[in-house]
């Protein structure tokens, strides 16, 4: 916990709270959602001692929901000690199951199974969490188990038709409680219920903003760095692009940014990136052109972990020798180049399993997918922040909006959305089918609308088709179009008929051995937003 006892100290007097994070499919919205609440959080794995988060001196603690029973043999369970060490409470569905448990509460399987929308019953209107709420409000639930007798101590707030403990509050030791998700857009108060908590229960003053994150990264990153140098893996994207002008506003042009050109870019974003960046942020650029690297390196390659990792450790060797060339340029009076600039993100983290207890769900190549022997001191700003956040913070720093708004794209670039080996070929014929997208997405005046498009090239996979009245075999692609808030969950977009036809229709027409057109309507979860 060394590093993350440094980043409370690095942020000095803002109020964090932690989310216990008991294996929840919403622990990182709960998050979000704090964070909303202009309060700054993060996530804990259940597995962490109690002696350790308190530690970490958080203003309130929250206990998120999970997938196991209370009673079950080897559950997650807390210390109960967190409930007497002053700090305030909130426990949400497991969380909440759990604190009545440990404080002598009485949960059990009635028979009381409640999923999705209910209708909550409040009883207390005046209460420190439903003060200002309707007496009856929906909620989302997600639960077998029940809390049928409160704890000692604390007053029921709110019920169901069904489950007589929904909702306690104590005040005197500031704990608290709901059964159901206020974390989740379905619950309709649950925003209010949450606050309620933070500022009112807890007494937390909502004063975290990107602003304080600019600044404090920049006293951070000035202090960490000194009179050496550092470079940037810069993507072209908004989470590279605004991790590259934060670290530039903290050390000037002791930073120079690397854009690798690996041969994965989307048709015509190698030349828009080294144009749009510089122009608005004046940074010392290097272009790398490594495509050949990268190809020969993914050749007979078509597992997509493989790929990942691939592309991570290629692209710090790509670095690697970039920051010899530095060295060398400057010669012996030169500064060492001994800081590595990355722009990964909370979400990155969380699913590459990153210190969250949640399990690893893919390799991001600049968080799992990098070498053991990596040579360099990793510097990541935003590492601790999801994509709306950081599209804040490249506000405050001044980047134009076309590089702030730009869709996401993939680190690893075209070589995740082509299931298989990726070849030159391959390449070839997913640009000029992205291409096409993008263009009639532009002008159907969709781009803020969804958060990206992802077009999938299922190089493996042949299928019969008829074109000039011969019969042909090719490729299918595959529309991934998708709205999110922070990628850590996503929906399908439902793009009009005429657009899909007239994608369809230009792909199969323009696009030589593409010869179907298909639509990802899978949601995140189960889906993710790539396919690999």
């Amino acid at each position: 916990m060394a590093d993350a006892a440094a980043e409370d100290q690095a942020r000095g007097d803002t109020d964090t709270v932690l989310v216990v994070d008991f294996g929840a499919q919403y622990a990182q919205l709960i998050a979000r959602r704090v964070r909303e609440a202009r309060v700054y959080s993060e996530i804990v794995p259940s597995t962490t001692p109690v002696a350790e988060i308190l530690a970490r001196r958080p203003r309130a603690v929250i206990l998120s929901g999970g997938p196991a029973s209370v009673y079950a043999e080897n559950a997650p369970g807390i210390d109960p000690a967190l409930f007497d060490a002053g700090v305030p409470v909130f426990g949400m569905c497991y969380g909440f199951q759990l604190m009545a448990q440990a404080l002598g509460g009485t949960v059990d399987n009635s028979g009381a199974r409640e999923y999705g929308r209910t209708v909550l019953s409040v009883s207390v209107p005046d209460s420190t969490l439903f003060e200002g709420t309707p007496a009856e409000q929906q909620v989302w639930m997600s639960h077998g188990d029940a809390c049928s007798a409160a704890p000692e101590g604390f007053t029921v707030t709110a019920s169901t038709d069904t489950v007589p403990v929904a909702a306690f509050e104590d005040d005197g030791r500031r704990l608290y409680g709901v059964q159901h998700h206020p974390e989740v857009l379905h619950s309709t108060y649950g925003q209010q219920v949450l606050e309620h908590f933070l500022h009112r229960g807890a007494g937390i003053t909502p004063s975290w903003t990107t602003g304080s994150i600019v600044a404090e990264q920049v006293e951070e990153i000035r202090a960490r760095v000194g009179s050496r140098r550092a470079i940037c893996a810069l993507s072209g994207g908004v989470d590279s692009a605004v991790a590259a002008a934060l670290v530039q506003r903290a050390i000037g042009d002791q930073l120079t940014c690397v854009y690798v050109d690996h041969g994965l870019m989307r048709q015509g974003e190698s030349e828009q990136v080294e144009k749009d960046f510089v122009a608005a942020t004046g940074v010392r650029l290097r272009v790398v052109d490594a495509a050949d690297r990268f190809l020969d390196a993914l050749a007979g390659v078509s597992d997509p972990e493989r790929k990942r990792k691939i592309i991570g450790r290629e692209f710090i060797r790509v670095f690697e020798q970039a920051q010899a060339e530095l060295v060398a340029e400057a010669g012996e009076a030169g500064e060492d180049v001994a800081f590595l600039v990355q722009g990964t993100l909370y979400p990155d983290v969380v699913e590459s399993g990153g210190g969250t207890g949640t399990a690893s769900i893919k390799s991001h190549h600049n968080v799992g997918g990098l070498p053991d022997d990596l040579e360099f001191e990793l510097i990541e700003p935003l590492r601790k922040l999801f994509k709306d956040e950081v599209r804040m913070v490249g506000r405050e720093l001044g980047l134009p909006e076309e590089i702030v708004h730009r869709q996401p794209f993939p680190g690893p670039g075209l070589g995740i959305r082509i299931v298989g080996e990726v070849t030159r070929e391959r390449l070839d014929l997913l640009r000029a089918a992205d291409a096409i997208v993008r263009e009639e997405l532009t002008g159907a005046g969709l781009d803020r609308q969804i958060w990206q498009c992802p077009v999938v090239l299922l190089a493996d996979v042949r299928s019969v088709g008829v074109q000039g009245d011969g019969r042909t075999y090719g490729h299918p692609v595959v529309l991934r179009p998708v709205t999110s808030e922070d990628a850590m969950t996503a929906d399908w977009s439902r793009l009009p008929y005429d657009l899909l036809a007239r994608i369809s229709t230009r792909i199969t027409n323009e696009v030589r051995d593409i010869n179907r057109v298909t639509l990802d309507i899978t949601s995140k979860p189960p889906g993710t937003i790539e396919w690999e």
